[in-house]
């Protein structure tokens, strides 16, 4: 029966937050793929169902704050995702290109509550003084099972989900992999974005 829950009719509206061009009509699964061996944390590999490298993320080292940056497939920054200083409830902030100024600020997101035993996140969007979230992610990190909603925590109306994926092939070669489903006009750059804070957030 929980499996059953998932499944929503698509939304009307396209949910735009980075670019148009990142909206599907249609369900778009995705492959993230990230490094568990490395020196340096954020490096993701995001690909299709067919194998395409969609989304690219590297973390950057000798840096005050921690910061990621989302590229597309041919190496060109879409966001940057910096973690704020100074902040109890892990609050991360994502910007538009290489840009850190407050004029680029898209969205931020941040735990629901600085003690929780299961993944809350509440994500607002920049022009959102924060009274009540715009999406909420809530889910178990440590099996890579979330849910991304739409709208304050009372909301059902889902735009994405993830799980993890288990093979040999991945343990053997130090990777960790799980999937993504994000729903029909939903921007998954914007999915892959919260995906990334999380895994931050909970590493």
């Amino acid at each position: 029966m929980a499996q059953l829950a998932i499944f929503h009719p698509p939304l009307i509206n396209p949910v735009s937050i980075i670019s148009p061009e990142f909206c599907a009509p249609h369900l778009i699964d995705l492959a993230i793929v990230r490094k568990v061996m490395t020196i340096s944390s954020g490096n993701f590999v995001v690909r299709d169902i067919m194998g395409n490298i969609i989304f690219k993320v590297k973390g950057t080292l000798m840096s005050i704050q921690d910061r990621r940056v989302l590229l597309d497939a041919s190496g060109n920054p879409i966001v940057t995702l910096q973690q704020k200083l100074m902040s109890t409830h892990d609050r991360w902030q994502v910007f538009r290109g290489e840009s850190t100024e407050p004029c680029d600020l898209i969205f931020t997101a941040k735990r629901s509550s600085v003690f929780q035993l299961k993944t809350k996140l509440d994500v607002f969007l920049a022009n959102n003084r924060e009274d009540v979230c715009d999406f909420k992610v809530k889910g178990g990190w440590l099996d890579r099972s979330c849910v991304v909603y739409a709208g304050d925590a009372d909301s059902s109306t889902i735009v994405a989900h993830m799980h993890k994926k288990h093979s040999v092939k991945s343990i053997l070669l130090g990777k960790d992999k799980f999937m993504v489903t994000v729903y029909p006009n939903v921007d998954y750059a914007f999915i892959i974005s919260l995906i990334v804070i999380l895994d931050e957030i909970n590493s």
